[in-house]
């Protein structure tokens, strides 16, 4: 039942260096596409006196994300609920973060859409909605490897694709939301760090 992605291994640790600081103390903080689960019991393991609420629309995925909790051994997580980000009805009504990692690009943009959107919903003034992955900048591919991985998920799916920083800045001051702290990241990703106005 348990997944390992090499990736999630490799970048959970420089995600939390940029969230500890800006996470809040005590609340609630939804997981967006959770995946493997890694990421959500890194960051529940670092910070115990936050509730974390894993969600993915996979039904294979929810099954990791619980079987890591299990094994863990975490009292701060929930189990994983299936949320498809594009409905307007999620089943969680509030948050204080709402965290995605990876997958606005392995998704159709109607997902970050959703995302952005339910995101607004679900957040108090000052909540914070963080988004990580591969961005375009100023309409170009920040690295050659970029754009060999966007050329590899639009041929796996016309509707993937690594997004122009701008269209997700701009979508996400429609909703309500600051401009973001945008941090450099590893493997020429960024973290962008919003919070709801």
């Amino acid at each position: 039942m348990r997944r390992e992605a090499p990736a999630a291994a490799r970048n959970r640790q420089p995600i939390l260096d940029v969230l500890q600081p800006r996470l809040p103390t005590t609340g609630l903080v939804l997981e967006i596409a959770s995946g493997t689960g890694e990421h959500v019991v890194h960051y529940a393991a670092a910070r115990p006196g936050l509730t974390f609420q894993p969600s993915d629309p996979d039904a294979d995925a929810r099954a990791s994300i619980d079987d890591w909790v299990r094994t863990l051994g975490l009292d701060n997580v929930r189990p994983a609920l299936e949320i498809d980000v594009t409905r307007t009805e999620w089943p969680v009504e509030q948050a204080d973060a709402v965290l995605c990692c990876n997958m606005i690009h392995i998704a159709p943009w109607e997902a970050a859409v959703g995302l952005v959107t339910g995101a607004a919903r679900l957040l108090p003034r000052g909540g914070l909605l963080f988004t990580y992955g591969p961005y375009r900048r100023g309409g170009r591919h920040t690295a050659p490897s970029n754009e060999a991985f966007d050329a590899d998920l639009k041929r796996r799916n016309p509707a993937w694709g690594v997004r122009d920083l701008e269209a997700v800045l701009d979508l996400a001051d429609a909703q309500g939301f600051s401009a973001p702290d945008i941090v450099d990241m590893p493997a020429n990703n960024l973290s962008l760090v919003f919070k709801r106005l």
